[in-house]
């Protein structure tokens, strides 16, 4: 199976630091591809360089089979690259749908339209309902943003990247601060997304990590230690040692 979004010998370097050292790795459709690490250890510095949202020092990035190494982050957006941050990026005070549909209306411009509203842009409007829906938002589409609980914050993170209609997914660290039930919906959200989208997630739970992933990289240092199914990455002692802080 051809990987929708490939990387290769990927580098960064921040002066004398190496953040990231020649990583490589393939994102599928229809997979989670999760990648772990204590912090410091380059997670969001991949994610940066993968959205474009940093340069890379070095090496390749392809998107189904085109290099994007050097293209911005909102090319990379409008090509089909999603993302999602640590922390919260929402507008609190919209409704949930006008997120939404602000998302899609920056993904598929329209600048000549200067005499329409925008808020009345069908395309823009549709698309932001289509996400609502494959997040389980539908219901509170009209609710004001800032007074959702966290974890439907953090699915309407997932629904803004929807509304752009992407193939590939960079979600850091989603499941950051929820509790078990807040878990249970954005896992279950993962496990509908994957089918059409290939997806890369960054995350401390690793409880979560290892009931939702098809492939986890292991990284230390800015370089991968390890990298397989989550049965060879449990049993690995390297990273037993490394990460999960056991003795050989």
């Amino acid at each position: 199976m051809n990987a929708l979004l490939s990387v290769n010998s990927l580098t960064r370097r921040f002066g004398g630091l190496v953040a990231v050292n020649e990583i490589t790795l393939d994102l599928h459709r229809g997979e989670v591809h999760a990648v772990i690490g204590t912090n410091g250890a380059g997670k969001s510095t991949l994610i940066n360089m993968l959205s474009g949202e940093i340069g890379v020092s070095a090496g390749q990035i392809r998107l189904d089979g085109q290099d994007i190494t050097r293209r911005s982050q909102a090319l990379r957006a409008r090509s089909g690259v999603g993302r999602s941050y640590q922390r919260t990026t929402i507008f609190p005070e919209f409704t949930v749908h006008e997120n939404c549909r602000l998302a899609a209306q920056a993904a598929t411009p329209r600048p000549w339209a200067i005499w329409q509203s925008a808020s009345g842009c069908s395309g823009s409007n549709a698309a932001a309902a289509e996400a609502l829906a494959a997040a389980g938002l539908a219901e509170v589409a009209q609710r004001v943003a800032g007074t959702l609980s966290h974890g439907a914050k953090r699915q309407l993170e997932v629904a803004m990247c929807l509304a752009t209609r992407p193939r590939v997914l960079l979600l850091d660290e989603p499941l950051a601060g929820m509790g078990a039930e807040e878990t249970d919906r954005m896992l279950a959200l993962l496990e509908r997304l994957r089918a059409n989208h290939a997806i890369l997630l960054v995350e401390h739970d690793m409880d979560a990590v290892f009931r939702i992933a098809d492939r986890i990289t292991v990284m230390v240092n800015g370089a991968v230690i390890a990298s397989g199914d989550p049965a060879s990455i449990r049993e690995n002692s390297e990273v037993r040692t490394a990460y999960l802080g056991e003795e050989h």
